[in-house]
């Protein structure tokens, strides 16, 4: 299935993916979590195990991963400043500050449309993980020793 004339759904997705190159490579592995609002664990084997999180919610399927708290960042101020000034180098992936359990994360995500063909999802997929990697090596000196 690369292409769907209807909207995707948490479980269609999960089936799609689980059937698709990214897993039979084993480059990933893809877990369905169910609850209120669906959820796909993709563990992303060939980034150190990196969990990238996958929903659909209306038009949109949103691909997320958590990067580290803000109170594991040196100097919130120069980080967010420097976030600014170079996210786009991101490509498709964007840098957000979300509230967890009332403490604040920083997250890559990038959004597409719950149309769009499952190449560009996996797509999204892959280059989020490799964003999330990339974007570890380029603020690493605002990190604690023990996030590098």
């Amino acid at each position: 299935m690369t292409a769907v004339s209807s909207r995707w759904t948490a479980q269609n997705l999960w089936e799609a993916l689980s059937s698709s190159s990214l897993c039979s490579r084993r480059c990933a592995s893809v877990e369905l979590i169910d609850g209120v609002a669906p959820t796909l664990l993709v563990v992303m084997l060939e980034y150190g195990d990196l969990p990238v999180f996958v929903s659909v919610s209306g038009e949109q399927i949103l691909v997320e991963s958590l990067l580290w708290a803000a109170n594991e960042v040196r100097d919130i101020a120069q980080f967010n400043e420097a976030i600014l000034r170079t996210h786009k180098y991101f490509p498709l992936s964007t840098i957000s500050l979300d509230k967890v359990d009332g403490e604040d994360f920083y997250h890559m995500f990038g959004a597409l449309s719950a149309f769009s063909s499952l190449d560009n999802i996996i797509m999204e997929i892959e280059t989020l993980a490799s964003n999330v990697i990339q974007a570890t090596q380029a603020y690493v000196e605002f990190l604690p020793a023990h996030v590098e």
